[in-house]
């Protein structure tokens, strides 16, 4: 049978499974995450999902049910959203998931313990065991806990975690108390306990379990520098998202970094020490593939989280991107990666094609929001973020998921197509108006690396959202395959015809081959684009 075709996002439009880790159990591949909630206020607001999947027909994707819910553990209702987790299975044949429980934005996240869930499936349900502890039985709270990501290797149960803020590299950090303070309202903990550390409460770590998965074996401490001035991970400082993979007799360390918007990696030969940096692996904004600046992100960028996996003998990265103009909706994407010889992973670029094994067919329909690039020139960064400022995002009304806020030189791009006798493309599109348009009813939040690279300024914030929804006859697509060549061929759309989605077309001719394709919209009315598709 032949197989269907998979692109980003590759799980159903309606699913929000962000910071994914991936495992390969009994010839399937699972796929964990936190659950968002389409058009949320806040991380993580729905319980455990799991999808899975064939490693030999990564397009066939299950779902597995719902795995766990934030109900079953002890801390809620007081934090009610649990956050990114990992599974492992144990020595004993069961799969354990790790996680961390939080609230609204995050707050509380940081103050807690580790907790530890069963099943005897991968696919879970999941029954609640406990808490990571010592051996006296006391919760384990030895840095911060958070973002727990667990590895069997070779019967030995080592488990990652913590979060880094760089406070304690101000040279004032110690008689100025305003980072103090910082830290113990997010971390929950005495500004004593937080000095009695001889390293830092900051930073990556590294605890290994006993057989029982939850009790301490080795004491943690940290693997990489916590103070990164003059280090490798000097300009990719570690934030959060730890994870661990082992290629052959190398630790891949991958994380999330300061910048916020990529995944990095480190490599050692040791699981807890040695660690040097070896660069960015993605970037939901493309920032850093070829050069490109983050003023110049293709997409808006934020929070990312995941990590690398070996699927029937190729390595893929797992990371997700952001819709509804926020961080709160986050959708699963994967890329293939290389490992060359000498254990390097170049940067990957973020595509459309993902998991699909070779480019998308350059024939029928398909969801415009299966874009990989989407920027009208100056996207804004999230992290920890909603806006309610207009740019072009990947949104939805009930049951129909489009790009909406399209205005005058937004750039569409989709990475790859291969076209065989292309004759026509064609977009369903319509008007934006007061009607259709999308009103983002939450809470406005902007984090203050929002405006760390200067693409927003907090005067952009206040500008007025009002729109005067002109009906432009003489709007168009200009149609590229080269974005830096002339386009090859223009789709002119009357949008005095399309108060509802309108199917428009351009006869176009290219030579056969592998092309991304580029929509640029000019016109003085804001357009949504719900399909494009191919003659």
């Amino acid at each position: 049978m032949q197989k269907k075709q998979v692109f980003n996002p590759f799980l159903p439009l309606n699913e929000y499974i962000p910071d994914g880790e991936p495992h390969v159990f009994n010839d399937r591949v699972y796929h964990y995450g936190s659950h968002d909630k389409e058009a949320g206020y806040t991380f993580c607001m729905r319980d455990y999902v799991v999808y899975s999947a064939p490693v030999d027909d990564l397009s066939d994707w299950r779902y597995e049910g719902v795995s766990y819910k934030a109900s079953q553990d002890p801390v809620y209702p007081k934090l009610k959203y649990m956050y990114a987790p990992d599974v492992v299975r144990g020595n004993d044949g069961k799969y354990y998931l790790y996680y961390c429980m939080g609230g609204d934005y995050g707050y509380g996240g940081y103050t807690g313990h580790i907790s530890v869930a069963v099943s005897d499936s991968p696919a879970g349900p999941f029954d609640y065991l406990g808490f990571v502890r010592n051996p006296d039985g006391s919760e384990m709270k030895k840095y911060i806990c958070f973002d727990p990501a667990v590895i069997n290797d070779n019967g030995v149960i080592r488990l990652y975690y913590g979060t880094w803020y760089g406070y304690e590299e101000e040279d004032d950090f110690l008689t100025n108390d305003k980072y103090i303070n910082e830290e113990i309202e997010m971390f929950g903990r005495t500004k004593e306990e937080i000095l009695s550390y001889e390293d830092s409460i900051n930073g990556a770590n590294i605890v290994v379990l006993e057989d029982d998965m939850l009790t301490v074996k080795e004491e943690a401490k940290h693997i990489i520098p916590y103070k990164v001035k003059g280090t490798s991970f000097e300009e990719h400082p570690f934030f959060e998202g730890a994870s661990m993979r082992k290629v052959k007799d190398k630790y891949y360390f991958v994380y999330s970094s300061w910048l916020n918007h990529e995944l990095c990696y480190a490599t050692s030969d040791y699981p807890d020490r040695d660690f040097t940096f070896g660069g960015t692996i993605v970037s939901n904004g493309d920032v850093g593939f070829k050069g490109r600046e983050s003023k110049d992100r293709l997409n808006m960028t934020g929070t990312t989280h995941g990590s690398i996996v070996e699927i029937n003998g190729q390595w893929y990265v797992f990371y997700h991107r952001l819709t509804h103009k926020s961080d709160y909706s986050r959708q699963a994407c994967a890329e293939e990666i290389f490992i060359e010889a000498d254990g390097s992973i170049k940067q990957v670029e973020i595509t459309s094609q993902g998991l699909n094994d070779g480019p998308l067919k350059g024939s029928g329909n398909y969801p415009a929001v299966i874009c990989c690039n989407l920027t009208n020139g100056h996207m804004p960064h999230g992290s920890n973020s909603v806006y309610k400022i207009h740019f072009p995002n990947v949104t939805n009304k009930g049951d129909e998921r489009f790009i909406a806020e399209i205005e005058d030189n937004t750039l569409i791009g989709y990475k790859y197509f291969e076209f065989d006798n292309l004759t026509a493309i064609k977009a369903k599109l319509r008007v934006e108006n007061e009607e259709n348009k999308v009103v983002f009813d939450i809470p406005l939040r902007v984090d203050v690396r929002s405006f760390e690279d200067g693409s927003l300024k907090e005067d952009d914030l206040s500008k007025d959202d009002n729109e005067d929804y002109l009906i432009d006859s003489d709007a168009y697509f200009d149609i590229f395959i080269d974005i830096d060549d002339k386009p090859v061929g223009r789709m002119n759309i009357d949008l005095t015809k399309a108060p509802v989605w309108t199917e428009f077309r351009a006869n176009i001719s290219v030579k056969d081959g592998v092309y991304p394709l580029y929509l640029v919209y000019h016109g003085k009315s804001t357009i949504q684009l719900i399909e494009i598709g191919f003659e």
